[in-house]
């Protein structure tokens, strides 16, 4: 089970009680997970999914759910389209994902009747922590946009920069990942990474950001140290802005299992 850094839930409930709607909540982990973000005063939810499964798992931890609002849905789509337009009606501030498939979840979500869509780019962010290190790392994309041009990237930077300083970090660090330190042809990614380096020093992004960086060199200062890159970034940064979701969502997974 995943154990959630005390900052972080310290972070949450200054916003007690979001309301949320928690789509196909079907399933034990997510369950369990909602009970323990409702004993910590975090959220007032509601239930999206198959109910007699809802209930029958929610039973098996002791949990009497009976005096929440549980909305029966059969499948994946529908309950996807529950949860929009409750988003839509303004009754719930966050959606949370169960036990369904982001591309599902998502193509309802940027449907343009439900009009959730803002003047931004959606993206998607991992908050990850170590057992020795409360410290987060984030990551993005690894989720949303599977090959993003440099636009796109830049848009993908900002959010984690915004996101980021919500967490209580002043000036995020941000490593835009490649294979190598060095910029070289033959790696697009590399290239692409000085531009948008660059791009983020020319627009006063308030942030230090650096790239190409290879993924040692952006959180090991000793390995940073090794190649002698010296930046703010090098070694300690709090951002990964990955080249494509292959790459995301590959080290995310590797970093859990």
């Amino acid at each position: 089970k995943a154990i959630v850094p005390e900052n972080l839930i310290q972070l949450a409930k200054k916003t007690p009680k979001v309301p949320v709607a928690i789509v196909c909540a079907q399933q034990e982990s997510v369950i369990e997970s909602a009970k323990q973000a409702y004993d910590l005063n975090l959220i007032d939810p509601i239930f999206i999914g198959i109910k007699s499964q809802i209930i029958n798992e929610a039973e098996k931890i002791n949990w009497d759910i009976n005096n929440f609002k549980i909305i029966d849905c059969e499948n994946d789509q529908n309950s996807a389209i529950e949860a929009a337009s409750l988003a839509k009606e303004n009754q719930i501030k966050v959606i949370i994902k169960g036990n369904i498939h982001t591309d599902i979840l998502m193509r309802t979500y940027l449907k343009k009747d439900f009009s959730l869509l803002g003047t931004k780019r959606l993206s998607h962010i991992w908050h990850m922590t170590t057992p020795k290190n409360s410290k987060p790392l984030f990551i993005t994309d690894g989720a949303l946009n599977v090959s993003p041009r440099i636009d796109v990237k830049m848009h993908i930077l900002n959010n984690a920069i915004e996101f980021a300083k919500k967490t209580g970090i002043r000036k995020p660090k941000v490593a835009i990942l490649s294979g190598t330190e060095d910029p070289i042809k033959s790696m697009p990614s590399s290239i692409e990474a000085k531009e948008i380096a660059e791009r983020a020093k020319k627009e006063n992004i308030d942030a230090d950001v650096a790239g190409p960086l290879a993924f040692d060199n952006a959180v090991s200062p000793e390995a940073a140290k090794i190649k002698g890159i010296k930046n703010n970034v090098a070694g300690n940064a709090d951002i990964i802005l990955v080249p494509n979701l292959e790459a995301g969502n590959s080290l995310v997974k590797m970093m859990i299992h």
